[in-house]
């Protein structure tokens, strides 16, 4: 009987601590300062069932951002990035970036968002930029004469930047995620800038 309850004990506490780190998800796109007993309730469990998973609210939010940089990492491997035209990998990168900005815009360290607080868990994504990056200067897609490192680091700034420009109310995600785009690839591109746009 012990071994039947077991199952179902563990199949239980995964399920309460799925539904609290997605209601912290919610609350803390919303309201970064939302307790714990705020999120017990938006999660539907008791506050004694949110401290049984996690000791602190420091614990909480360490496993929050550790459970959408997870959901990060599913959809860039569904985006399938080492496939087609760098450049429209590269695209693709950019708007899963976007669409977890959405999803949770106080959480900003998924892909191109890599805060520099965020940098350990930024690496692997930042790593498959790197490799993105580097496809594309074999292909002739990028500018070759750049160090495939500085335009990770570029990128990454100009993500950070279009992730300001909304969150300070200066733009919309739509007018910054069309901004990003067209910046982050006149910065890779390989072919030389007009004189208009030199201009």
């Amino acid at each position: 009987m012990i071994e039947k309850r077991e199952p179902k004990r563990r199949a239980d506490a995964e399920r309460s601590r799925t539904l609290i780190l997605e209601a912290a998800v919610r609350l803390l796109s919303e309201r970064p300062g939302a307790g714990m007993s705020t999120i017990a309730k938006e999660a539907g469990v008791t506050r004694q069932t949110v401290y049984a998973h996690f000791a602190s609210r420091d614990e909480l939010l360490t496993a929050t951002v550790d459970h959408i940089t997870g959901q990060a990492k599913a959809a860039f491997d569904a985006a399938h990035l080492d496939d087609g035209p760098a450049t429209d990998a590269l695209l693709r990168l950019l708007d899963i970036g976007w669409r977890f900005f959405r999803k949770s815009p106080i959480l900003h360290h998924v892909g191109a968002f890599a805060g520099p607080s965020d940098r350990s868990r930024a690496v692997p994504l930042n790593t498959r930029l790197l490799t993105l990056i580097r496809r594309g200067q074999q292909a002739g897609e990028f500018e070759p004469a750049a160090s495939p490192q500085w335009l990770v680091t570029a990128i990454i700034a100009l993500g950070n930047a279009a992730g300001d420009e909304v969150r300070t109310d200066r733009m919309t995600v739509p007018e910054a995620q069309q901004v990003l785009r067209h910046s982050v690839l006149r910065l890779v591109s390989s072919q030389p800038a007009s004189d208009a746009e030199r201009r």
